[in-house]
């Protein structure tokens, strides 16, 4: 009812607003409209590059309503392509990351439980909009189980000069196995706004996040899961280790990015103020109500020993205030110089300070960091360059160098070289957490990780191709602690640990679509290696997605379809475990995961401005047996037929 309320919110709007009338305005009807004995002016349709989406980078893309492979690759929940990543069984869980380079690094701390934020938008993920007439997108998917993926999008510019857009993203899904219900939303707001001079810009935006997940801690029993019994095709049958657990993760956000122009006039040499303000709040919660799981094997408590013999009620709090504060001299020929400051602060606290038998855990970590640094932008014909260092001036030591070069030869050849140096702050829930678990209560004073980065990445007609080398020191990871008697017990302790000597890890990518006549192979093929004297990071060695497809216009071209089959696959390896106290994935070396074939059959049409996709998800589990999974205790998903569209309407 939430989700349906809220999209009739969202589209209301097309009909309340409207919007004066443009030469170039959009006008998908006039080319049908018949003549008379009066003979009408031809109303003018609006170009593609009037419709345009804007990052926080100020890069420009234009909406497309096409319907390619690559659309279906990221018709999914986080809506973008997600190789690499390995969902859990039911819509909405986490992730395990098969693909390392996929991972972003901050110099500054965050809060942590980074298995809780495949879903939670960003900053810089957040997009803004100029639009010649209103626009709007929906998109709906079916789920697993009793619920639906819905994400509702209106932006609309009341003038050339300001636009602002309100889209909510809504998930409920209940899933396969025990205690596995999923319900999480993402409401945001953005506004973009220009003086009629142009000398002041202006992004904003607001959202709000919270994800839902009842968690069941993973089957206790695989035989149970690949003996084949047909009793427990039914995946409720199958015994979990937490029956009443949740994690809830909110989030709130204020961002500003803004810029004003010195001089009057713009000329070959302009002088700019800018400012960014960014303002977060975050809340994790772990709750389970019956600590005691009455298993067939007896009566286990999965997280060890507890303060409490029910009700358990962990709540971590943070936020986060940033200021940016620069000033740009941009000369045509020479590119932009910029300088600035920047004040960052952050509060990550619990309600009480805990007094233990061997230490002390305080209630809050509380920080103020100060940097300064510069960035230097270069366009120019072919070339297109930014570089950028930042430093603390504060007592805690960090640093930022990126360096990002791009060279287009021509529309089909572009060459792009990133490095990048790091020196990170540990992120707060490595540091300090409190639990209600005896095992999960710690206070570390962990040293900087140290990151480097090599990436090429080149774009040509015959392939494109990403390399990636990374070398990693004081690389903080969490770690299975559990000692040989709490093994025996079921029992699974987590801590954080850092790990003292260097892993150097390396990935290649490539991409090529083969295409004769109606027929076309899709290819990504990715090898990734990392070396290091322990099973630290581990990762598949080769991961692959081959789809094989056929497209067809029909009735006058009034149709267009897609169909065809999809095949995912990726080598054994020792997955990470997702633990729910913590929220977050951990290593372990006791069981591999991978080598089975995932293959999904795809229908896809498109009429007019709605793309329709029907899928049919792992349609070879039934009979390719029962050993897949998303991590070592959590199974992947069945067979199941998913159908959807993406709607977009144009006023």
């Amino acid at each position: 009812m939430r989700i349906l309320f809220f999209l009739y919110l969202l589209v209301l709007p097309t009909l309340l607003f409207s919007q004066e009338k443009k030469t170039n305005e959009l006008d998908y009807n006039s080319k049908y409209n018949s003549s008379d004995s009066i003979k009408k002016p031809k109303a003018k349709v609006a170009s593609i590059d009037m419709y345009r989406v804007i990052t926080l980078e100020r890069d420009t893309t234009y909406i497309d309503t096409s319907l390619t492979i690559k659309k279906l690759y990221s018709y999914n929940y986080l809506r973008r392509d997600a190789f690499g990543l390995l969902p859990f069984p039911n819509e909405g869980q986490t992730y395990n990351t098969l693909q390392y380079s996929l991972t972003d690094f901050s110099p500054y701390p965050e809060i942590g439980f980074k298995g809780k934020h495949f879903n939670f938008l960003e900053a810089n993920q957040i997009r803004y909009c100029s639009v010649a007439t209103p626009v709007t997108e929906l998109y709906f998917k079916t789920v697993m189980k009793r619920g639906q993926n819905v994400d509702a999008f209106i932006t609309v510019n009341t003038s050339p000069r300001f636009n602002f857009s309100i889209a909510y993203k809504g998930l409920r899904s209940e899933g396969k196995y025990i205690n596995q219900l999923t319900s999480t939303g993402n409401f945001r707001f953005t506004t973009s706004y220009n003086t009629k001079n142009q000398r002041y810009f202006a992004n904003a935006h607001f959202v709000s996040q919270d994800i839902l997940n009842e968690e069941n801690g993973g089957i206790t029993t695989v035989e149970d899961f690949e003996g084949g019994n047909p009793d427990f095709i039914n995946r409720e049958r199958l015994e979990v280790y937490l029956i009443d657990a949740k994690s809830f993760l909110k989030g709130k956000r204020v961002f500003l990015d803004h810029f004003f122009r010195i001089n009057s006039v713009k000329g070959n040499n302009n002088l700019y103020v800018t400012h960014q303000f960014n303002y977060e709040n975050k809340y994790f919660e772990y709750n389970q109500a019956t600590v005691v799981s009455n298993l067939a094997t007896g009566r286990i408590y999965r997280f060890g020993d507890s303060y409490k013999t029910s009700g358990i009620n962990d709540q971590t709090h943070y936020n986060k205030t940033y200021n940016k504060v620069g000033l740009v001299y941009e000369n045509t020929t020479l590119g932009k110089f910029q300088f600035f400051a920047d004040d960052f602060f952050n509060n990550y606290y619990y309600n009480q300070i805990l007094i233990l038998d061997d230490q002390t855990v305080p209630s809050s970590i509380s920080q103020r960091i100060n940097s300064v640094g510069g960035q230097y932008d270069y366009q120019k014909n072919k070339w297109n360059g930014k570089f950028l260092f930042s430093r603390s001036v504060s007592n805690q030591s960090l640093s930022n160098l990126d360096a990002k070069l791009r060279y287009n030869l021509n529309e089909e050849m572009e060459l792009s070289f990133q490095y990048q140096n790091i020196n990170k702050l540990p992120n707060n829930n490595y540091n300090l957490y409190q639990s209600s678990y005896v095992n999960y209560n710690w206070s570390n004073d962990f040293k900087n990780e140290k990151i480097n980065s090599i990436i090429v990445n080149a774009t040509t007609p015959w392939v494109e191709a990403s390399v990636q080398y990374s070398t990693f020191n004081d690389h903080l990871y969490f770690a299975d602690v559990s000692t040989p008697a709490q093994i025996a017990l079921q029992q699974q302790i987590i801590a954080p640990t850092q790990y003292a000597n260097t892993i150097n890890y390396l990935s290649v990518k490539a991409s090529k679509e083969f295409r004769l006549g109606k027929f076309a192979l899709d290819n990504t093929l990715l090898y990734q290696k990392a070396e290091q004297q322990d099973f630290i990071l581990n990762v598949p060695e080769f991961l692959t997605r081959n789809t094989f497809y056929y497209s067809q216009d029909m009735f006058h071209k009034a149709l267009f379809f897609q169909t065809g089959v999809t095949f995912n696959y990726f080598t054994n390896y020792y997955a990470n475990e997702y633990n729910p106290v913590i929220g977050e994935f951990f290593v372990q070396n006791k069981k591999e995961i991978g080598n089975f074939a995932n293959l999904d059959f795809f229908f896809n049409a498109k009429i007019q401005r709605t793309r329709i996709y029907l899928i049919a998800e792992h349609f070879n589990s039934s009979f390719s047996g029962n050993n897949f999974y998303s991590s070592p205790n959590n199974p992947y998903r069945d067979f199941i037929i998913r159908f959807g569209v993406v709607w977009n309407f144009f006023q």
